[in-house]
């Protein structure tokens, strides 16, 4: 299947199948919001927040991690090595790169596609402080999740860009 939700293959795919695609497109625009820029523009912050465009791709693999980890198997957040909540998911150390940060979202991303393949919406998870939820609440709460912090990024990227263009 197409990684293009606009494709004519994704029209009559199942529910999962659908959301996957949208979610991998989301996934997609997030990691390509460091395309381009240097360590200092991936870390510039423009807001008031902790947030950046670095932090933004560090949220999002807490994001699946949370969704497709913690919710899956009822492990701890301390127990997966997960910051105990999602303000401090933004939070970068000396040892973040884009390079990096890149990197474990895009395994992380991989574990969670094979985390619900072949995983029926209606399926219940149970590891997430809320309680029990379904797959199905999950993915879509994922694609949320994503979509918004994809409007994030663009904001902050236009910024970084045009606070660059407008030093040289």
């Amino acid at each position: 299947m197409t990684a293009n939700p606009d494709a004519p293959d994704v029209y009559d795919a199942s529910f999962e199948q659908q959301i996957g695609v949208f979610i991998d497109q989301h996934r997609a625009m997030i990691a390509a919001s460091l395309d381009g820029l240097s360590e200092a523009e991936a870390r510039r912050r423009l807001v008031p927040s902790t947030t950046t465009l670095l932090g933004l791709v560090k949220h999002a693999t807490f994001v699946e991690r949370v969704w497709f980890e913690e919710a899956r198997t009822g492990h701890s957040r301390a127990e997966l090595g997960l910051q105990p909540g999602p303000d401090e998911s933004f939070d970068l150390t000396d040892a973040d790169t884009s390079a990096s940060v890149l990197d474990v979202f895009a395994r992380v991303c991989e574990r969670s596609r094979r985390a619900v393949d072949g995983v029926g919406g209606d399926t219940i998870w149970s590891g997430n402080r809320r309680g029990p939820l379904s797959v199905r609440w999950i993915l879509l709460h994922v694609l949320r999740e994503h979509a918004q912090h994809c409007g994030h990024a663009d904001i902050l990227r236009e910024q970084v860009l045009m606070e660059r263009s407008r030093s040289r």
